[in-house]
């Protein structure tokens, strides 16, 4: 199996890739502690000083942190935790949003050697309930309006030894601040290998709770190469600074934003302001933000906001990447064209990351492609067989088990594990088309291929087709039973403002997608909606509206 070009070597020589036969190998080191390897080791160098992080609380009011600062603070609190017998390999919960808390919890914890649980305060209790039990977690690092509803709940946690509240704790919980005050010998972090596990992620799927997604601390190094490719091979110029409105307790904002600029002795910007477009750009503006990561329907929305850089000169926002689900071409477009910055695209799994996407620098763009093979990894499309497919017929995305990028396992689940191969390779279960010249097209998941009338249809690519259609400000594509034809495509279409549903549009909406895709994949029926349902992780829910459609 050969790359499907060749790279330009000089603009990758600041990577940690070594040759290996016709690839490239992304070279992971020995010994890796995600803290120590980034906030670590700028607040021990020149670099002590500068900003690390710059939050932003609802009423404006500003806290700044140098890397030097930070530093201490996480080493504070890692006495603090190691005085509650908190040690290798033990499971700490971070139930914290973006939060000067959550940075300091996390370096802490990393360098104790022990395993940071990622708690979503997305999630409803019984999840939470589920994620603390299932992980064995002997702590938690909470905010008190987040956890009050957890509190009845205690008594079903029986590894939970300790409770931590950032606010006003009760009797039996204890402060984040009284945890820091904790005093002692000089902390000294605990050495851990690049295998060692370092950060636990429960991901949702299709049915059921979410799963723990175990990675070790070498994920800080097996990132550091795409997601240098997603921010356009700018990572060591200076005086960057970096923003997401993605949730630090996922990968989006996590390893693919906060790890990556900290790595690179960036300054990071957090906030837990609401997502919203005027808002982002004002604030974007006010803080300096040159790169970011957005999922597509954040960035769809910045899309619908007139003539930005005209209301916020002062707008520097250069390079954002993106990921989740598919980037219509049109919203491509317009950041590019209109916005006036360079968005790739980046795709992967929480278990598995990065196997494709875009760098502008290396290759232009294609609109609506998730983009190409990246180096240090490999892309494969097959068959249910595990086959590899031709180009242009559409096959389930798989890598192989030497992938940088793959997790440790799933939690408490080696069966769940082990489904995850087929043959020598590992799964995905996300369907894509590849072109001849090695550009990827998602196609959606197996399990929302549409099977209409001995057709296989992907979703993403009609939804990506009618949010080109200037009435379309988004969509949601999903198949619905047929006695005829097995399923035929149905499509929620969210208007812009200025339109209204009709008869009319709903025809020439089809005669669009006809016109571009051909008759098979048209929508036989559109409903125009007010909303459309986004899971936790800002994408659209198919799984939601086949719940509607039911």
């Amino acid at each position: 199996m050969k790359p499907d070009f060749r790279y330009d070597a000089t603009l990758l020589a600041d990577l940690n890739l070594e040759p290996a036969g016709d690839r490239l190998r992304i070279t992971i080191p020995e010994m890796v502690n995600i803290a120590a390897d980034t906030v670590g080791r700028h607040a021990a160098g020149l670099a002590a000083d500068q900003p690390a992080l710059v939050h932003e609380d609802e009423n404006g009011g500003i806290t700044r942190l140098s890397y030097g600062e930070l530093d201490a603070a996480a080493r504070r609190l890692a006495t603090g935790l190691a005085g509650l017998g908190i040690g290798k390999g033990d499971r700490v919960a971070v139930h914290l949003g973006q939060k000067v808390e959550a940075a300091i919890a996390h370096l802490a914890v990393y360098y104790l050697g022990a395993i940071v649980v990622t708690v979503s305060q997305f999630y409803r209790p019984d999840t939470v309930l589920h994620i603390l039990g299932d992980s064995g977690s002997a702590v938690v690092l909470t905010e008190e309006a987040c956890w009050r509803p957890m509190r009845p709940l205690v008594p079903d946690f029986p590894a939970l030894g300790h409770v931590v509240v950032v606010g006003s704790p009760v009797r039996g919980e204890m402060t984040f601040a009284g945890l820091m005050s904790a005093t002692g010998t000089d902390f000294q972090p605990v050495a851990t290998r690049g295998e060692d596990p370092a950060l636990l992620i429960y991901s949702s799927g299709s049915t059921g709770l979410p799963k723990g997604v175990l990675h070790a601390h070498r994920v800080l190094f097996a990132y550091n190469i795409s997601t240098s490719l997603f921010y356009n091979l700018e990572m060591t110029e200076p005086d960057l600074v970096f923003w997401t409105p993605a949730d630090w307790a996922w990968v989006g904002g996590l390893n693919d934003t906060v790890f990556p600029a900290w790595f690179h002795g960036h300054t990071m910007v957090a906030s837990q302001h609401r997502f919203e477009a005027e808002w982002a750009y004002e604030f974007m503006a006010r803080h300096g933000v040159t790169h970011s990561f957005m999922t597509p329907t954040a960035l769809k929305q910045l899309a619908q906001v007139a003539t930005p850089r005209r209301r916020w000169p002062n707008l520097r926002l250069r390079t954002a990447w993106t990921g989740g689900e598919s980037l219509p071409g049109e919203t491509l477009r317009w950041l590019t064209q209109e916005l006036g910055i360079v968005c790739n695209e980046g795709y992967g799994l929480t278990e598995v990351n990065h196997m494709i996407g875009n760098c502008s620098r290396l290759r232009p763009p294609k609109p609506g492609s998730m983009g190409f093979e990246l180096p240090g990894h490999v892309a494969c499309l097959v068959n249910e067989q595990g086959n590899e497919v031709p180009d242009g017929e559409p096959g389930e995305i798989v890598t192989t088990e030497e992938c940088a990028t793959l997790f440790l396992g799933y939690w408490n689940r080696p069966d769940l594990t082990a489904d995850l191969r087929l043959g020598t390779w590992v799964r995905t279960r996300d369907l894509a088309v590849r072109d001849p010249d090695g550009y990827y097209f998602y196609r959606g998941r197996t399990d929302d291929l549409i099977k209409s009338a001995g057709f296989r249809i992907g979703p993403a690519e009609i939804e990506d087709c009618l949010i080109a259609h200037p009435a379309v400000a988004d969509s949601g594509v999903i198949g619905i039973p047929d006695s005829a034809r097995g399923q035929i495509v149905k499509a929620f279409v969210l208007l812009k403002a200025e339109y209204l549903g009709s008869d009319a549009l709903r025809h020439e909406l089809q005669a669009h997608v006809r016109h571009k895709l051909g008759g098979y994949k048209v929508p036989r029926a559109i409903e125009f909606v007010a909303d459309l349902p986004i899971t936790a992780s800002g994408k659209v829910s198919r799984k939601e509206l086949r719940l509607k459609h039911e």
